[in-house]
This record gives C-alpha cells, structure tokens and sequence, in this order.
C-alpha cells in the first residue's frame, strides 16, 4: 500500500528520475521584535520527506544514495515548490 502525502514533487537522485513525497511542511518567517528565542527572532522551517520511486513507493535503495548535498538541493526544492503553491493560492 502507498502511503498518503500533502504534496508529491519530481526529482532526481545521481540522475535517476524519482518523487519526493511530502507528508509535513511548516515555515514561519522571522519576526525581529520578538526575543523569546532565536527561531521566532529568526525563523525556521520544518520539513518531512521520502523519496520514492516513479510509482510513487518509498525507494529506501534510492535514498541510502543521499549525500548532504543532495538533502540540501531536494529541500531547496521543496522550499521552492512549497513558495510557488503559497504564491498561487487566492484569498477571497
């Protein structure tokens, strides 16, 4: 059985085509007058994520392939397609 996720992107990991799901995205932007701790000052962004296979079903051979840089392209996009969703949304 898949699992359910909020979002699923495409990606790639060492040049073989897969998806990202996204099953919790959270960021909230800083706020300068607020002192309680250097997240509120600052802000901070939460993320929880697995790679899949094309069809959609966790790939853990794909993802042992990860390298810190590769965390940090893929979460850059997710960043990226989560801004583009929020910039889309219309408020009525």
């Amino acid at each position: 059985m898949k699992p359910n996720y909020k979002y699923i992107l495409d990606s790639n990991i060492s040049g073989i085509p897969c998806q990202i799901g996204i099953s919790n995205y959270v960021s909230v932007a800083g706020n300068p007058y607020t002192w309680d701790s250097d997240a509120d000052y600052y802000g901070y962004t939460e993320m929880e994520w697995d790679v899949l296979d094309r069809k959609g079903y966790h790939a853990s051979w794909l993802e042992r392939k990860l390298d810190d840089k590769m965390r940090d392209r893929i979460e850059t996009e997710i960043d990226e397609f989560m801004s583009d969703l929020r910039s889309h949304q219309y408020w009525y």
